[in-house]
């Protein structure tokens, strides 16, 4: 399978066709899963289906295209706005829950939590597209989350892949652990899953401490 994903659609006929077909396809994959044919997708987005196939070769890259779209879309704003509040920060408890913030933000919003169980369900087929979902979402986050923590001399950070793991189960995973549930974490959990999860961080990594 050929992962092309983060293009743009341009304008013209062309793009906005393009576009409608990745809009379509991801309402389709959400509410029906990968089992949702070609002629579906192309009749949701009112094309034919060989348009569908004049951008997108097979199904699986159609599918890698809406994912790494999606993902790409959902951390975009979250990105730009933690490294900024990260190089800006007075004080790293504040640049981690602005760290926190923007990873929730980003990734542990219901339709994307449900297009990650996609992934997940598919990726023994296809798994390429795990790569599609870190690079476009997770690595991004964690690369900027690194940043702080290999130059921020208020903290000991021996391994910093390691802390940005730790620091992931601490605040995003359990969000990810209950989005097969009908409800997902409520907005007041999810604060506290914040504020306790950076005290935790700071108690191990805060040279303050340690």
């Amino acid at each position: 399978m050929t992962v092309a994903t983060g293009r743009r659609h341009g304008g013209g006929p062309a793009g906005r066709k393009r576009a409608a077909v990745v809009r379509a396809a991801r309402e389709r994959f959400l509410r029906d899963g990968f089992g949702v044919t070609v002629e579906a997708i192309a009749g949701h987005a009112r094309v034919s289906k060989a348009t569908v196939y004049s951008h997108f070769g097979t199904k699986e890259e159609l599918f890698a295209e809406v994912v790494g779209e999606a993902v790409e879309e959902a951390c975009r704003e979250p990105f730009e706005t933690m490294r900024e509040f990260v190089r800006r920060a007075p004080d790293v408890r504040g640049a981690l829950t602005a760290a926190a913030r923007a990873w929730v933000d980003g990734l542990a919003r219901p339709d994307v939590l449900a297009l990650r169980a996609l992934v997940a369900a598919e990726s023994a087929r296809f798994p390429e597209l795990a790569g599609v979902w870190r690079t476009y979402g997770p690595d991004r986050l964690a690369a900027a989350l690194a940043e702080l923590l290999r130059g921020d001399p208020r903290l000991d950070v021996p391994n910093v892949d390691v802390a940005v793991l730790q620091f992931h189960a601490l605040v995003l995973y359990p969000h990810f652990a209950h989005g097969g549930y009908p409800a997902p974490l409520d907005p007041e959990t999810a604060d506290e899953l914040i504020a306790r999860g950076v005290e935790m961080f700071l108690a191990y990594y805060g040279r303050d401490g340690r």
